[in-house]
């Protein structure tokens, strides 16, 4: 019997081999599965590279903060042997060894130091012992006023007695026997802080070729160029600024010493010394810091003496910033008044006192390394550069245009 077509493809699949399903192909990286989702291999890396991140950052933090004083005791350090530089250069050009000069230099600072501390010191000491020495008679005439005064009968026994025997003489005898010990905790601080910027200056001064070839070394040939450019800057910046300072500080000191030795005050030598210095090396408050001391000094020997002192304070002042200040500094320390008061106030937020002193040199020798690179042009001769304002496009002014209309206005007669 002949197949039909309906048994056909029946006999076809029977005759067929066995076919099999494929398996299903498993979900690439990423993908999502089909029972859920897959996390991303790169993510466990990429998180485990954040959190390291993070944990450097913040040792790194913590390590600044706490290496924060010895980082600004190297910078103090660095800045006082570029101002030595000069000076153990020449020393060492005639002849000498570097390390030689640099002691010599370092000694001659500190002989000076001491001996303006010594004086200083002798100074207020002084001035204490007479104070104190002549407290009963201070006493006594405070009393005798009160008592004419407001008509009372005050003893200077009696004052003495409640003085010894009151409370709060009692707290403040606890109170400084307390703080001597935080006192003496800040000058040993203060010694160990002066000897490490000390050590850290010599060795920038005395190994300054050797610092500047290890530096240099890492460097190709041209970055090598503009590094020792700007280390030149730096060290003529910084050494004609304290030129300039301790020039105008020795006038300063000259002068006030004039005055105090015509005056009678004691101690005028050292007052001048230290009205020089202060003023000079203690920017923005300087002037009225150094002052306060001769005023004082001179209102123990007659009030009107302090008077003179304040007022010769004051127009010296003002000789020092528009005479002699411009013409001293026109060659070493060319900048603004304006960006240099900036520079302190950013010095002093940035880093205290440090910041106050080592602002100007570094602010100008930024700016001259800045104007060794800033292309400049040759300025039009145009009045708007001298300030004076000119005509628009439009035509003349309002003004202009108001007094021509007024000067064209008919009278009465002409109106008529």
């Amino acid at each position: 019997m002949a197949p039909t077509d309906d048994n056909e493809p029946a006999a076809r699949h029977a005759a067929s081999p066995t076919v099999t399903t494929p398996p299903p192909r498993p979900p690439a990286d990423g993908a999502a599965a089909p029972g859920g989702r897959r996390m991303p291999r790169w993510l466990p890396r990429a998180m485990v590279l954040a959190l390291s991140l993070i944990a450097a950052f913040q040792l790194g933090s913590w390590a600044f903060h706490q290496l924060t004083g010895l980082l600004i005791n190297i910078l103090i350090a660095f800045f006082l042997a570029l101002a030595i530089e000069p000076a153990v250069s020449w020393m060492s050009a005639h002849g000498m060894r570097r390390g030689v000069a640099t002691f010599l230099v370092f000694l001659g600072l500190a002989i000076v130091t001491a001996g303006f501390i010594t004086l200083l010191g002798s100074m207020l000491a002084g001035q204490i012992i007479k104070m104190v020495e002549g407290f009963p008679a201070y006493l006594d005439s405070v009393i005798h006023w009160i008592n004419h005064t407001f008509h009372t009968d005050l003893r200077r026994v009696d004052v003495q007695e409640g003085l010894l025997h009151s409370g709060w003489l009692r707290k403040y005898a606890q109170n400084s026997a307390a703080g001597v010990l935080d006192v003496s905790a800040q000058v040993l601080g203060g010694l160990f802080q002066l000897l490490t910027v000390a050590l850290f200056s010599f060795y920038f001064a005395a190994d300054g070729p050797r610092l500047r070839r290890a530096l240099c070394s890492v460097l190709p040939p041209a970055r090598q160029a503009e590094v020792l450019r700007a280390w030149e800057i730096a060290v003529d910046k910084t050494g004609g600024y304290l030129y300039s300072r301790g020039l105008m500080a020795l006038i300063s000191g000259i002068a006030h010493y004039i005055l105090l030795q015509a005056l009678g005050v004691p101690y005028a030598p050292v007052l001048g010394v230290w009205v020089g210095l202060v003023s000079q090396f203690i920017p923005t408050i300087g002037t009225y810091l150094a002052g306060a001391l001769p005023m004082l000094i001179a209102f123990t020997v007659n009030p009107w003496y302090a008077v003179w002192v304040l007022v010769f304070v004051v127009i010296y002042q003002q000789f020092e910033n528009y005479m002699l200040q411009p013409k001293l500094t026109s060659k070493t320390v060319d900048i603004h008044p304006a960006v240099a008061f900036g520079s302190v106030i950013a010095g002093t937020a940035l880093l205290g006192a440090v910041g106050a002193l080592i602002a100007i040199p570094a602010v100008a020798t930024l700016q001259a390394f800045l104007g060794a690179y800033v292309k400049r042009y040759a300025v039009m001769d145009d009045p708007r550069v001298q300030g004076h304002r000119s005509r628009g496009p439009g035509g003349p002014g309002a003004v202009s245009r108001i007094r021509r209309l007024w000067a064209r206005q008919p009278g009465p007669e002409e109106s008529s």
